[in-house]
């Protein structure tokens, strides 16, 4: 099986022709035992028929008119008579059913004792042995009849060999017709999924061929359809959730800002105000994610080295200490803001769970085919069992880098962002301790 193709044609198509050819096969074998009886009747009959024949032209004819009769065989048939002696070579015959068979009903004619081979004295011939008996009881003299080997050899027409071809060659291209017919619509709906799979919205699949594929199809469609209004109801209802809660947010700050009393408990709650309103921002980020965004939804060509470096400064200005590594690409069609805000969640991560105390690290390379964009931190790590679940909406670990605050929703995003781009996230951990974030996007250079 580990040498069998991986698609549902190559192996319908395969499994096919190899079931035709072992018909054919099948066929031809089960002709030729058929075929070797008649056969084997037809040359005994001929051999019976040619020994009798010449031993009665022997017999009748004039003694001085024998040597010309016996030239006359050789030259006009073919037919040699050799007179047998003790001291005679002889080859037995070969053991085949076929010729078993006509030297069984070749003896039941002439006579038990009849000889046959396929070579005398190194000649190769069909040799049979007759005896004529003598003058005045004498006794009898035996002879051997020599065939030429083309009495026994059967001939293939080339012609068959060409109709045979051209019938398979018709029968491989009608299996090829049908097969493709059947994986075609199969083909659309693993296209269609995997689009799915990456968050976007593929096109309705053609409902056509068999009814099972319509089927098929049909349910599809309407799954796609109601996986995209479920979509569409949480992107709205998260929306509204976050536009109703900002606006109270924002009067909650100004009215501790301008509330007296402690300056430490004000900054605390502050902080808090700013907390929420970053998960709520989280919100909107994951609901957007894959959805339109003006402008932005289309891909544009964008210079991703100056959008990085852009970012980088905005980080620094914030006083947040971060090393950026990033090297000089050609522009790159992507979603500019989609990427901002990924990358810019990555970096929030890290802060948020490994502090700023240590440097966070910030690069962008090519990789073969690729673009890589790292984002490596000092903290905690995550341990390596927990990576994949940690990509998941609302999820968070529940060890040494849970203790900050988050909807559990920045991996999730930065993951159905690069997927949504055919790209994939990575997260490993970094050698001395903390992780490492990386998104592969495809490069498609304008």
């Amino acid at each position: 099986m580990r040498l069998a193709p991986a698609s549902l044609l190559w192996r319908t198509f395969l499994l096919i022709a190899v079931l035709m050819l072992m018909s054919v096969l099948a066929w031809f074998s089960i002709f030729t035992v058929y075929e070797r009886e008649p056969r084997a009747r037809q040359l005994a009959q001929t051999v019976v028929s040619v020994v009798n024949l010449t031993r009665t032209a022997l017999i009748n004819a004039r003694e001085d008119a024998r040597v010309e009769l016996l030239r006359e065989l050789s030259d006009r048939e073919g037919i040699h008579i050799y007179p047998a002696e003790t001291t005679d070579r002889i080859e037995p015959l070969p053991d085949r059913e076929f010729l078993r068979r006509v030297q069984e009903l070749v003896r039941h004619q002439i006579g038990a004792d009849t000889r046959m081979t396929l070579e005398r004295q190194g000649e190769r011939a069909l040799f049979v042995s007759f005896s004529i008996e003598g003058d005045e009881g004498e006794g009898s003299d035996e002879y051997w009849l020599a065939l030429p080997p083309e009495r026994l050899e059967r001939h293939f027409p080339l012609q068959w060999l060409g109709w045979g071809s051209a019938v398979l060659v018709l029968a491989l291209a009608g299996a090829w017709s049908v097969v493709f017919l059947v994986t075609r619509p199969l083909k659309a709906l693993e296209n269609a999924a995997a689009e799915i799979g990456r968050g976007r919205r593929p096109a309705p699949v053609a409902e056509s061929g068999p009814s099972e594929i319509r089927n098929l199809a049909r349910n599809f469609n309407q799954m796609n359809a109601d996986l995209g209004r479920l979509d569409e109801d949480r992107a709205l209802i998260l929306a509204g959730i976050s536009h109703d809660l900002r606006t109270p947010l924002a009067r909650l700050r100004m009215g501790i800002e301008m509330v007296p009393g402690d300056e430490t408990t004000r900054d605390g709650m502050v902080a808090d105000v700013e907390e929420m309103d970053r998960t709520i921002g989280q919100f909107l980020d994951f609901a957007r994610a894959g959805q339109t965004e003006g402008n932005d939804n289309e891909l544009q060509a964008t210079d991703i080295t100056s959008l990085l470096i852009d970012l980088t400064s905005q980080y620094r200005r914030r006083s947040v200490n971060i090393n950026a590594e990033i090297a000089l690409l050609p522009p790159c069609r992507v979603r500019p803001q989609a990427l901002r805000r990924a990358v810019g969640n990555l970096i929030d991560n890290a802060l948020r769970y490994a502090g700023n105390t240590l440097a966070i690290d910030l690069t962008l390379k090519v990789r073969g085919a690729e673009m890589l964009i790292e984002v490596a931190d000092h903290g905690p790590g995550i341990p390596e069992g927990e990576i994949e679940r940690l990509k998941l909406p609302f999820t968070r670990l529940e060890t040494a880098r849970s203790n900050a605050l988050g909807a559990g929703l920045g991996l999730a995003i930065v993951d159905r962002f690069a997927r949504n781009f055919g790209g994939r996230l990575e997260l490993s951990a970094r050698e001395g301790g903390g992780l490492v974030a990386s998104i592969f996007l495809p490069l498609g250079y304008t």
